[in-house]
């Protein structure tokens, strides 16, 4: 589930494109011009908006992911707060990257160029990413892992946003595969 441009659905389409028991069923937006839509059309992973309002419907939502035979939700960019009929559906079962260093730099609003930004502001020497389990608080559940970097004189928002990204990358997908391999069904 993503609502922006999609480099790390990419990333897990690439990853688990030949994997014997894990692929990427399906690609969600909320937003409808989300290029991260335009990445899955490009494949042949069904995707589908799922507008703001619509998440109030739960069997609406739930049959979609019924139909498409999700287990396990991963966030990569997905900036609504989930309802929590989703999360009962799903225990343990959903989970987000944020690019900071949780608890720090976390809440509702922040996300993207704006934690990094705040991470430069605040003097911070280190940051990175922080993946973890979704409650129904922002950027508020349990950690499952964090990886950091120091943070050098000069660097910018954009050099620290393309440092977090490699991170990304490098450990997104192999978590989520660890989690999912030792998850039961």
């Amino acid at each position: 589930m993503a609502s922006g441009s999609g480099t790390n659905v990419a990333n897990f389409i690439e990853y688990f494109k030949l994997h014997d028991f894990i692929e990427v069923a399906l690609v969600v937006s909320s937003d409808p011009d989300a290029q991260v839509l335009k990445r899955a059309s490009k494949t042949k992973i069904p995707h589908v908006v799922i507008r703001r309002d619509q998440w109030k419907d739960e069997e609406l939502v739930l049959g979609l992911f019924r139909e498409s035979h999700i287990d396990f939700v991963v966030l990569a960019g997905f900036l609504l707060l989930l309802p929590e009929y989703l999360l009962k559906e799903f225990p343990e079962r959903v989970v987000n990257i944020h690019p900071a260093l949780l608890p720090k730099f976390g809440g509702k609003g922040m996300y993207g160029m704006r934690v990094h930004e705040e991470v430069i502001s605040q003097g911070e020497y280190q940051t990175g990413i922080t993946i973890h389990y979704v409650n129904e608080r922002y950027d508020e559940g349990e950690i499952i892992f964090q990886a950091g970097f120091d943070i050098e004189p000069g660097d910018t928002p954009e050099t620290i946003a393309a440092k977090v990204h490699q991170l990304e990358y490098k450990h997104y997908p192999r978590v989520v595969e660890e989690l999912v391999q030792n998850m039961e069904l």
